[in-house]
């Protein structure tokens, strides 16, 4: 019999997040991200997606692959480095943007270069903007280890738009 392995997560109201968000310039808000003024996003926690360096144009996160993200075969599932590539290209995406402007991805492409293990150790996930317009916005990501090894790189096309209005609604938290 093997060990139980648990994962806990706690995490506060996105939508308390995505307001605190529309606050602010998008540089401002991916910085109180990473000092902590506004809450991460649930789905960072759950993987373990840190932000580490923001400036305009430019977000460096780091990801330290653990057994919850790893595929059958034992090796980083691609989907979690899709995840952290969309995630750094998308905060420096967004990272210039001003007040009451957003983005989406449009599309995404990865090409992996090497598999993650658990063992590899740090992962560092750079997102670079190469064009950021009023309605459409470009942008380029590599994930790399402590010695510079390249793991996958990505690019990302992204709308940008105006924010919605905030609403009053909001889901019930899903249960334990």
């Amino acid at each position: 019999m093997t060990e139980e392995r648990r994962r806990v997560v706690t995490w506060d109201d996105p939508h308390q997040t995505a307001q605190a968000g529309r606050e602010r310039s998008g540089l401002d808000a991916v910085n109180a991200m990473k000092d902590g003024t506004i809450p991460r996003a649930p789905f960072a926690l759950l993987i373990g997606l840190d932000i580490m360096e923001v400036e305009a144009g430019r977000v460096l996160m780091t990801l330290v692959p653990g057994e919850h993200l790893l595929n059958p075969l034992g090796t980083v599932h691609g989907g979690m480095l899709a995840t952290a590539l969309d995630s750094a290209m998308g905060c420096a995406v967004q990272s210039t943007l001003p007040t009451g402007r957003g983005y989406t991805t449009l599309e995404l492409k990865v090409n992996y270069i090497r598999a993650g293990r658990t063992t590899t150790g740090l992962l560092m996930i750079e997102g670079r903007v190469l064009h950021s317009g009023r309605q459409s916005a470009v942008a380029e990501g590599t994930i790399k280890d402590s010695s510079g090894r390249l793991y996958a790189s990505a690019s990302t096309t992204c709308l940008v738009f105006d924010l919605p209005a905030p609403t009053l609604s909001r889901t019930t938290p899903a249960a334990p």
